[in-house]
């Protein structure tokens, strides 16, 4: 019966939402999905809390999420208030010694924390750890290298403390949703020497989800996916037309290192890797639980 005062066709709206949702419910149950939150997509405070109802959401519906969080402007903030200068290589932070300690402070502490805080407020069961809990990230110093565009010889860059995962150990994540717990990772890792390493956390995300063959890798960024030479958004492609886009140059710039990342997980056994906005309202629920999704799925 519908309460006094509320309307039947709002009710209607509703009942026929969920009924829709429905298949999608079943298709996820009991499936890994890989939330990679960070950037842009952080946005606004109303926003995060938005974020933490979604996962807790997931959860609820016998979804198994992990989220990857990353948190560049905070780490600028704060060396900013310490007054220490931030240079970048190719995207990439340099990091030295008094650097990594920020990082580490800012990400696996503060921002780690906060992402937790959110879902837990939500109803669900967060834990924030970060990739040297557990020995979850084995880390190795990242090697980049740069060409002289003069005299095309090729230099290494010495990028500092910034690593890449040598080997994911997922048990930890394991014991943790097993147990009920959504896992939210911060992205440091550890050496074999003890060292702390930075990583990029889209490639953690991706490094994760291949670790625990994941249905789904979400990457939660500021535009809306891969977009065609007519600038229509693309809904699906196989790697193989990933990579060919990129030869072809339609896809470019930073682009290029997030749809890298979503077929390095895709050959590591993720089913699909999705890029989509992470600004738009409830993203992760209207990519899972509507016919098409709202990003670019990458699949094999």
């Amino acid at each position: 019966m519908i309460e006094p005062g509320r309307d039947l066709g709002s009710a209607q709206e509703q009942a026929r939402i969920l009924a829709h949702a429905l298949p999608f419910l079943r298709r996820y149950a009991g499936a890994t999905i890989v939330v990679k939150y960070g950037g842009h997509a952080m946005g606004e405070e109303a926003q995060a809390e938005q974020f933490g109802r979604d996962i807790a959401l997931l959860k609820q519906v016998g979804v198994n999420p992990v989220v990857v969080h990353g948190g560049g402007p905070q780490i600028n903030a704060m060396l900013q208030r310490l007054a220490i200068q931030s240079t970048f290589v190719d995207g990439l932070r340099v990091t030295d010694a008094a650097m990594v300690e920020v990082v580490e402070m800012v990400l696996a502490g503060t921002v780690n924390k906060h992402v937790a805080g959110l879902i837990n407020r939500a109803g669900a069961l967060a834990v924030g750890i970060c990739g040297k809990d557990g020995g979850l990230i084995q880390a190795r110093r990242l090697a980049r290298t740069q060409t002289d565009p003069g005299s095309r010889i090729e230099r290494v860059l010495d990028l500092g403390f910034v690593g890449e995962p040598e080997r994911v150990d997922p048990r930890v994540i394991h014991a943790l949703t097993g147990a009920g717990l959504i896992p939210v990772i911060a992205p440091v890792g550890v050496g074999a020497d003890g060292q702390t390493y930075n990583i990029n956390a889209d490639t953690v995300a991706g490094a994760v989800a291949g670790a625990l063959g994941a249905t789904r890798l979400l990457m939660l960024t500021d535009v809306a996916g891969v977009r065609g030479a007519d600038g229509a958004l693309i809904p699906e492609m196989s790697v193989a037309e990933m990579r060919a886009a990129i030869e072809s140059g339609v896809i470019t710039g930073g682009m290029i290192p997030k749809v890298e990342t979503c077929a390095a997980a895709v050959a590591q056994g993720v089913k699909g890797a999705v890029i989509l906005d992470g600004r738009q309202d409830h993203a992760c629920l209207l990519e899972l639980f509507t016919e098409g999704g709202i990003g670019t799925l990458i699949r094999g």
